[in-house]
C-alpha cells in the first residue's frame, strides 16, 4: 500500500501510539529479555521510519513490527556474538523457533507483562516504577515528577526491577487458576497505589502528577478488558467514582474539602454512573473482594443528592 512519506511517517506515529506497548510485550515473549526487546522496539520502529515513507505502510503494521524487531534483535546479537560466544547460540535459538502464531497471544502477551512488572517478589516501588515505564510508555524523567523524584533513583528502581526479574527466572507467564488471587490481588495494588498517588496529590499538584490518576484509570480499563474479574471491576469502579469528584475536591486556595460540603453539581455524572454499574456486575457475581466492597460504599455517596440524604443503613 503507497503512500507519501509525510503521511507515512504520521502513520507510524500513529502506530506507536495505538501498538507500540502490545509490540512491546510480545518482543519480550519472544525474545526473553526486557532490554533486549525495548531494544528491538526501537529498531522495529526506525526501520518503519525509513522503509514505510518509500515502500507503504504494511496492512497489518503491528506484525511487522514485531516480525521486523525480531530480526533486529537476532542481528544484535550476531553482531555481539564475537565477543560472547553464548550470543551466537541465543541468537541461533532465536532465529530457529517458529514465530508464526506470534502475534495470535497478543492480548495475552499484555497481560503477561502486567503480571510480570506486578510480580510480588519486587518491591512495591520498583512495581509501580516498572509498570508505568512499561505498559504505560511513560518516560522516566515523567515517572520521576510525578513522584517527586530523582529521574537517577526511578531509573536505578526500574534496572533493578529488570535484574530481579532476569535473576530471580520470574516467568513471563499468567498465573495458574490457583495462584491468580495472590497474584492479582497484587496487581490491583499497584494499580491502585498509582492512583492514590495522583489523587492524595491533586491539591496543587503539578498536572503530570495528577495525571497518574488517568493513567491509573487506562490501566484498570485495560484489566478489565483483558481479565474481567470482579475485584478488577471493583478497582476500577472504586477509582472512577474517586475521580468524578475531583472538581469538587478542592477549593479555590486548594484546601481539601469535606465530602459533605462538596458541590454536588461539579460531580461527574458520568463517571459515577459507569462506576455504578461496574459495582452492580461485581456484587452481582457473589465473588467480590474488598475493592468492589469500597466501591460500593462510593457509589451510595456519589448517588445521593445531598449529605442529608446519605443511606447510613446501606452502608
Amino acid at each position: 500500500m503507497g503512500c507519501g512519506g509525510q503521511s507515512a511517517t504520521a502513520a507510524v506515529e500513529t502506530v506507536y501510539r495505538a501498538e507500540s506497548r502490545r509490540v512491546l510485550a510480545t518482543l519480550i515473549r519472544l525474545l526473553g529479555d526486557f532490554d533486549r526487546a525495548e531494544e528491538a522496539l526501537h529498531d522495529a520502529f526506525a526501520a518503519a521510519l525509513q522503509q514505510w515513507p518509500r515502500d507503504g505502510v504494511p496492512g497489518n503494521p503491528r506484525a511487522w513490527l514485531v516480525s521486523a524487531g525480531r530480526f533486529k534483535a537476532i542481528d544484535a546479537l550476531r553482531r555481539r556474538a564475537r565477543f560472547d560466544a553464548s550470543l551466537r547460540l541465543l541468537a541461533e535459538q532465536l532465529e530457529g523457533e517458529a514465530h508464526e502464531a506470534e502475534l495470535d497471544e497478543v492480548e495475552d502477551d499484555r497481560l503477561r507483562l502486567i503480571f510480570t512488572c506486578c510480580h510480588p517478589a519486587l518491591p512495591a516501588d520498583a512495581r509501580v516504577a516498572l509498570t508505568l515505564r512499561e505498559v504505560c510508555d511513560l518516560t522516566t524523567e515523567e515517572i520521576a515528577r510525578a513522584f517527586l523524584a530523582a529521574p537517577a533513583t526511578i531509573a536505578q528502581r526500574i534496572v533493578r526491577a529488570k535484574a530481579r526479574i532476569r535473576d530471580a527466572r520470574i516467568p513471563y507467564r499468567v498465573p495458574e487458576r490457583e495462584e491468580l488471587p495472590a497474584r492479582l490481588d497484587s496487581v490491583l495494588r499497584v494499580i491502585y497505589l498509582v492512583f492514590n498517588e495522583g489523587y492524595s496529590a491533586s491539591a496543587g499538584a503539578s498536572l503530570t502528577r495528577a495525571d497518574l490518576c488517568a493513567e491509573a484509570i487506562r490501566l484498570g480499563r485495560l484489566l478489565l478488558e483483558l481479565l474481567p474479574d470482579p475485584e478488577v471491576m471493583g478497582l476500577l469502579a472504586l477509582m472512577l467514582l474517586h475521580d468524578a469528584r475531583r472538581a469538587a475536591r478542592t477549593d479555590a486556595a486548594g484546601e481539601l474539602v469535606r465530602l459533605e460540603d462538596q458541590d454536588r453539581s461539579a460531580w461527574d455524572r458520568r463517571l459515577i454512573a459507569e462506576g455504578s454499574m461496574l459495582v452492580r456486575r461485581a456484587l452481582a457475581s457473589r465473588n467480590f473482594g474488598p475493592y468492589a466492597l469500597q466501591a460500593a460504599i462510593v457509589a451510595v455517596h456519589a448517588e445521593t443528592p445531598s449529605a442529608e440524604q446519605t443511606d447510613w443503613a446501606q452502608i
